[in-house]
């Protein structure tokens, strides 16, 4: 995969633009624009986004278990269902939310399948990358109980300078100042979700600012 921006394209059921139709739109218009990736949840939205782009996806399925606290593909039925539709790179909550043994048998058993490790600390990213992560993004930063408070750009500059894997930037990088910053420091590329692709939170940004404004 090229250096540069991966677009995430999702939309949960309960978000007004959740179909895969609308995703692949989504992420043809991305590649359009210059993306050089997508990053995407659900067998349906990903296969719909394959057929519009010829770009690298980063797929993920969300999936909730009972008394489990990862959700981003948390087990391997997500990981064989994502295999199924040629997925790229393969992304997974690597947190110390997740079972250990889990992250480190993906390597053993799919030898050919690239990785994306979901981090929330150094520590975990550095975990990440001794386990042969492909590829490692701050997506969980700030997301875990955890890692309330952390600098996201403090754990980029660590695992920059400490690990093979290559580094994404991801998580709240909502400007092109935050991406180009990210960019400039070394990663290999950045993700950016909500600022590109979802029109209710960027809304929720204007109104908060202008009520605040107003009041």
């Amino acid at each position: 995969m090229d250096r540069g921006l991966i677009v995430s394209c999702q939309a949960l059921p309960e978000e007004p633009l959740h179909s895969p139709f609308i995703m692949g739109r989504m992420a043809k218009a991305a590649k359009e624009s210059g993306a050089i990736g997508i990053r995407a949840n659900s067998v349906a939205d990903i296969t719909e986004i394959k057929q519009q782009v010829d770009l690298p996806v980063i797929g993920i399925i969300k999936k909730n278990y009972p008394g489990m606290a990862s959700y981003i593909t948390p087990t391997h039925k997500e990981v064989d269902q994502l295999l199924g539709i040629g997925v790229d790179i393969i992304a997974l909550d690597a947190t110390i939310n997740q079972d250990e043994k889990f992250l480190e048998s993906l390597k053993h058993k799919y030898p050919n399948q690239q990785f994306m490790a979901d981090i929330s600390t150094e520590e975990e990213g550095l975990r990440a990358d001794k386990m042969g992560f492909d590829f490692i993004g701050t997506t969980l930063v700030g997301y875990t109980e955890h890692s309330k408070g952390i600098d996201k750009y403090q754990v980029l500059e660590t695992l920059i300078a400490k690990c093979k894997s290559s580094i994404i930037a991801e998580g709240n990088f909502n400007t092109p100042q935050d991406a180009a910053k990210a960019m400039k420091m070394g990663v290999h590329a950045v993700v950016v979700g909500s600022a590109i692709t979802r029109p209710q939170v960027i809304t929720r940004w204007f109104v908060e600012a202008i009520n605040n404004e107003k009041n």
